[in-house]
């Protein structure tokens, strides 16, 4: 159930009281349509007493929807022209948000957030995927975060839930998919954002399944670096530099002059489990 909203402005009225034109340097966008953004916090399924960790928040819009949906926000914004505005947002919802101003390339979510928290972001465009990754990445698993629901350009979204056999296939749907389920739960058009970028959009949400064994994170993600960074080469030639890799292919019977994009989720965990390191 999605709350009443305390009486707030506009977005817009905010964004043009605080002067928030969208920063080009730091990827902004803005949401505004407070139905679509109630559709975003509606992605990762009832948030009432959960928490959420959001990147850029900008002007609220978007942590607005979060805390009408009953969630608890801990928001991490790099502008702090942004913060006049979300600390309005912070007053409307006693207790509710609490905001840090920093880069989260270096915050620990886990630490901020609390273990079990849904992360619902609209990424800054130039952060999105290096955040992704590092969210997916290491040993432990399940991940400390619940869900990860995350606006990307359409093209990203298309390359994290792309099938093998797809020119969009590669390393990023590998490794969003070896041990989670990754689906696009939305399209958003251009026109909804403020300023439109010269893209479309797309939400994906990524739930963690339970995690293949025998492989290390470490060793996939060196796996698919060498043998998706020369693509159009055959594994043979793309996997020679990586120690292991061309007996770990003959174990598995899988043939060396095979390309990257042929090979499945699947195939990459059985060579990563061979290579075993």
């Amino acid at each position: 159930m999605t709350a009443p909203s305390p009486l707030l402005p506009p977005l817009r009225d905010v964004i043009a009281r605080h002067g928030l034109a969208a920063s080009k340097a730091l990827g902004q966008n803005f949401l505004l349509d407070e139905q679509l953004l109630d559709r975003i916090a509606a992605i990762p399924g009832d948030l009432a007493g959960q928490t959420v960790f959001e990147v850029g928040p900008g002007p609220g819009g978007l942590t607005r929807a979060l805390l009408r949906a009953g969630a608890s926000v801990v928001a991490v914004e790099r502008d702090r022209r942004c913060l006049p505005a979300l600390a309005e947002v912070e007053q409307a919802f006693p207790g509710k948000l609490r905001v840090i101003e920093g880069d989260a390339l270096a915050i620990d979510p886990e630490r901020e957030a609390g273990g079990g928290a849904h992360i619902v972001a609209n990424l800054p465009y130039n952060v999105g995927t290096a955040l992704l990754v590092g969210w997916l990445s290491g040993d432990r698993w399940p991940p400390w975060w619940q869900s990860l629901t995350l606006m990307f350009q359409r093209e990203v979204a298309e390359r994290i839930v792309a099938a093998p056999q797809s020119d969009a296939f590669g390393r990023l749907a590998v490794l969003a998919q070896w041990r989670s389920s990754a689906r696009i739960a939305m399209n958003v058009h251009r026109s909804a954002f403020v300023p439109p970028p010269k893209v479309m959009s797309a939400v994906v949400h990524i739930r963690p399944q339970p995690a293949p064994e025998g492989v290390r994170f470490a060793t996939l993600e060196r796996l698919t670096g060498a043998a998706f960074g020369q693509r159009r080469k055959m594994l043979r030639q793309s996997l020679k530099g990586m120690p292991g890799a061309l007996d770990a292919l003959e174990r598995c019977g899988i043939d060396p002059t095979r390309r990257a994009e042929t090979l499945s989720v699947a195939d990459f965990v059985e060579v990563a489990r061979a290579i075993g390191r």
